[in-house]
């Protein structure tokens, strides 16, 4: 009798282990992020080569080139301003969005003067940089790689995933934040 009631506490004992876990069936490597790093490289390095092709073929304009990773020429300089814009200065500033075969896919109208915050206010990548690039009363025409402009995501109408842009940016007014003029 004590040998069954022995069993039985055994028995009881170990069911009360809790429910074991299960082993993953399928292991990631991590194979698949750097092949898409891989192709986002590669990707990047075909609009690049593209980008480049177009600044060639284009013997009107002197480029220059962004530590940010875009492409731009003034068209209008103005040699009299010195100050360009700083975080939270606010600006206004007009804007068009051209393919890089100069089809229109927003005019500066349709788009409208555009007031923002220096780097406190959401413009794509390379528009966020490139009008702290501009003084007052200046208009340059930017290349942005797709990465420094819409990305993979596109902006879900008019612009698809992965599409390089040019764009033309005047700067209007800048006003200063008192912060800026330290």
């Amino acid at each position: 009798m004590r040998i069954v009631v022995l069993c039985i506490a055994v028995l009881a004992f170990a069911s009360c282990r809790g429910p074991e876990p299960r082993k993953p069936v399928e292991v990631k490597s991590g194979s698949f992020y750097k092949e898409s790093i891989e192709r986002s490289k590669q990707l990047l390095a075909k609009e690049e080569e593209m980008i480049k092709e177009l600044m060639a073929k284009d013997t009107l304009h002197e480029y220059s080139t962004s530590p940010n990773g875009f492409w731009y020429y003034y068209e209008t300089k103005n040699d009299t301003a010195t100050y360009l814009p700083k975080t939270e200065d606010q600006i206004l500033f007009s804007y068009n969005l051209m393919s890089l075969q100069n089809d229109t896919i927003y005019t500066a109208e349709e788009i409208g003067p555009t007031s923002h915050v220096v780097d406190k206010q959401q413009l794509f990548p390379g528009l966020q940089n490139a009008v702290k690039l501009l003084k007052i009363n200046e208009k340059a025409t930017f290349i942005f790689p797709s990465l420094q402009a819409y990305g993979y995501q596109g902006d879900n109408k008019a612009i698809g995933p992965r599409t390089p842009l040019k764009s033309s940016v005047e700067l209007h007014t800048i006003i200063i934040h008192k912060d800026s003029l330290n």
